[in-house]
């Protein structure tokens, strides 16, 4: 399986590369200049909290729900008159939302969060695991451009920068049954909607059905998580984030300086020894096999001794 999200990813790599650089006839590719990031996250921003401002949802559906699904999410547009209808039942999502920050591209980027169920489960997703959800993705004009109706397993690496900031503060379910049918049924999940700017969504590139520079709303389940291992090394992806920022960029998480990021790279400190190879002790762990100078072997060049020496 591993193996396999490698040479996917490779491809997926490969051909964003030549999309990016092929042309037209051989002449200069047309290069489509970006807004400012922070302009049009101003205007991102005032489009959300219009949304919120204006829209409730069946609040008392989620008191004392041991339970709750999607299917018992209703969200609804506030009658032209203004009023909340059903105030005993019903919220404005502006009154129930968390809303959180994240800086990305010097930019400060503010999203908000519906928590509908916390998920009774002991485990949440680091921003690098694969994770098992259900989800309906839509515009603000409530358009909806994609859902999956059955669980469906993603690499939270190869989704959108906002859900990997959304999906790990929610947590697993408590437990599952597996039904006669081949099928699992999960109980107590974490259940919420994110509502997001485009600058942590697709930004500038258009998608199917979603216009360039559109702000997005996922409703979601979160059923199950897997921790990720993309390089096959022994060291779960999520600890090769040095810098600690919840993201894979090369001038922060190269240890080597190839370009590759760690978590993506099977010699990490480029010495000619497999980061594999560097768990000296055996124990399936090259974090904990630390050299003279106080670093882990696996990130230090000039400790090349390995468990095959």
């Amino acid at each position: 399986m591993k193996i396999g999200k490698t040479i996917i990813l490779i491809l997926c790599l490969t051909t964003v590369f030549l999309a990016c650089n092929k042309d037209d006839g051989g002449t200069s590719a047309v290069v489509v200049e970006d807004r400012d990031r922070g302009e049009q996250q101003i205007i991102d921003n005032d489009s959300i909290l219009g949304y919120l401002e204006t829209h409730y949802y069946n609040a008392s559906a989620f008191v004392s729900n041991p339970d709750p699904s999607l299917a018992d999410l209703v969200i609804s547009l506030l009658p032209d008159d203004g009023i909340l209808p059903d105030p005993a039942n019903n919220a404005l999502l502006i009154d129930r939302v968390e809303t959180k920050t994240y800086t990305y591209e010097d930019t400060l980027y503010e999203y908000y969060i519906l928590r509908l169920n916390q998920g009774g489960g002991i485990a949440s997703p680091n921003f690098s695991d694969d994770i098992r959800t259900n989800y309906i993705g839509s515009l603000l004009d409530d358009d909806v451009f994609d859902s999956a109706v059955n669980p469906i397993d993603l690499d939270l690496t190869s989704l959108i920068l906002g859900w990997r900031r959304v999906f790990p503060e929610f947590n697993v379910a408590a437990s599952f049954v597996e039904n006669g049918d081949g099928t699992v049924g999960y109980m107590n999940y974490g259940l919420g909607v994110m509502f997001l700017p485009s600058g942590i969504g697709y930004f500038s590139a258009p998608q199917g059905g979603i216009p360039a520079y559109s702000p997005l709303i996922f409703k979601f389940e979160l059923f199950d998580t897997e921790i990720n291992d993309h390089d096959g090394d022994t060291v779960p992806s999520y600890l090769e984030d040095l810098d600690g920022d919840g993201e894979f960029t090369v001038d922060g998480d190269d240890t080597d300086g190839d370009l590759i990021p760690d978590y993506f790279d099977i010699d990490d400190d480029g010495d000619g020894v497999v980061t594999l190879n560097e768990d000296i002790d055996g124990d399936g762990d090259p974090t904990n096999d630390i050299g003279a100078n106080g670093i882990a072997k696996y990130l230090d060049p000039l400790e090349t001794e390995s468990k095959e020496d």
